[in-house]
């Protein structure tokens, strides 16, 4: 069985404080053909997709909070054109002339 190899996201910018989070190390269940073998490969993934959901959580927020600081340095927050942009995001918007 490999070694388990711990996922860590570090972010760094010459506008924002770096950060890292990293993804708790879970041990995972040796292999095995008995029920307690299936019940604990549930009971690992489950915590594992739970740990992967904080961490992503975790990444998110602070990406959030950093798009924020540089908005609010550039004074884009209280731009017309980039909310109007911000609102249709993902959709196609076709000017009328």
């Amino acid at each position: 069985m490999s070694t388990p190899v711990p996922l860590t996201v570090s972010y760094t910018s010459s506008n924002n404080a770096p950060f890292t989070v990293s993804l708790p190390q879970t041990t995972p269940t040796p292999i095995s053909t008995s029920t307690n073998a299936v019940e604990a490969k549930q009971q690992y993934l489950s915590q594992l997709r739970q740990s992967v959901l904080s961490f992503q959580d975790r990444v998110n927020k602070e990406l959030t909070s950093r798009m924020e600081e540089d908005n609010a340095r550039a004074g884009t927050a209280a731009n017309g054109a980039d909310n109007k942009e911000e609102e249709n995001y993902g959709e196609e918007v076709v000017e009328e002339d």
